[in-house]
């Protein structure tokens, strides 16, 4: 009989790759979904299936120990217009568990690294481990150097050696897993408004195209969730701003359907790198 394999899921293409991965390593899936996130393709990944709450991690708990599940990965976006509707507390009521959270660990801290850090705790004490969110998608990393067919200039070359450090001194701090270099010059730096936030903004105060985009995480980086990510989307607003190249961490950002995204930069004509270690 498989083993079984929990599942803590929000939105996007991410949940729907880590199932499959965990089918092809012989694991049933047992998915606790976030409500009006998933994938409708997730569903059918899935053995064992319930949509939750997601202030309610006490419900996580239950479902997923009712199913043995021992250790989870946890991926997915969680929709910020969701988060933000005021009608939100009247459907999904914090339970105590989250309650507890709140005012144990996170009214005075709530960076990511400190919400998954109490989530991760919280589950623990309940018996399920959080594991590496890549731990089943490893053909899905940026891997080092030019990826597909498109070579970076020596412009784009002197950006990404120009920028890198930068850019692992500002992760390591805690600011944001990307920046937009130009000829030597920051033209933007991601912060809570996320990526893509950041690329129109770019796009915007950078009119002459071949921009460099740079994205990869901290050295310190808990990859049980929130792996830095480039999809297809992201490709197609890059290519609409501007962007000439991009360069990912090597190992540490998750190309979502990894072809795809390689095949997207090609016919955009968008050089994509993958960057080893703090610095080039």
């Amino acid at each position: 009989m498989p083993a079984t394999i929990g599942l803590i899921a929000g939105e996007g293409r991410l949940p729907v790759l880590v199932a499959q991965g965990m089918r092809e390593a012989g694991l049933d899936v047992a998915c606790v979904a976030f409500r009006g996130h998933a994938d409708p393709e997730l569903r059918t990944l899935c053995t064992k299936w319930s949509e939750v709450s997601l202030y309610r991690p006490g419900g996580w708990l239950r479902r997923l120990r009712r199913w043995n599940v021992a250790e989870a990965v946890m991926v997915g976006r969680v929709a910020k217009t969701r988060m933000h509707d005021p009608f939100r507390m009247i459907r999904d009521l914090p339970d105590w568990r989250a309650i507890r959270l709140w005012y144990r660990r996170l009214r005075h801290d709530r960076r990511d690294r400190a919400v998954l850090a109490a989530v991760a705790d919280e589950l623990q004490r309940g018996g399920v481990t959080l594991i590496d969110s890549t731990t089943h998608i490893p053909d899905h990393l940026a891997t080092e150097g030019t990826l597909g067919n498109t070579s970076p200039s020596n412009l784009q070359q002197h950006d990404i050696a120009f920028g890198w450090p930068m850019l692992h001194n500002l992760t390591d701090m805690g600011i944001g897993q990307a920046i937009a270099v130009r000829e030597g010059d920051v033209i933007a730096v991601e912060a809570v408004e996320g990526t893509d936030r950041m690329i129109e903004r770019a796009g915007t105060l950078c009119r002459a195209s071949g921009w460099t985009l740079l994205k990869t995480a901290a050295d310190d980086h808990d990859s049980r969730a929130d792996v830095p990510t480039i999809g297809t989307d992201t490709v197609s607003r890059l290519a609409a701003a501007g962007c000439g190249c991009i360069a990912v961490g090597a190992g540490r950002v998750i190309l979502i359907d990894r072809p795809k995204v390689i095949e997207a930069c090609d016919k955009a004509r968008i050089a994509l790198v993958g960057v080893a270690g703090t610095n080039t």
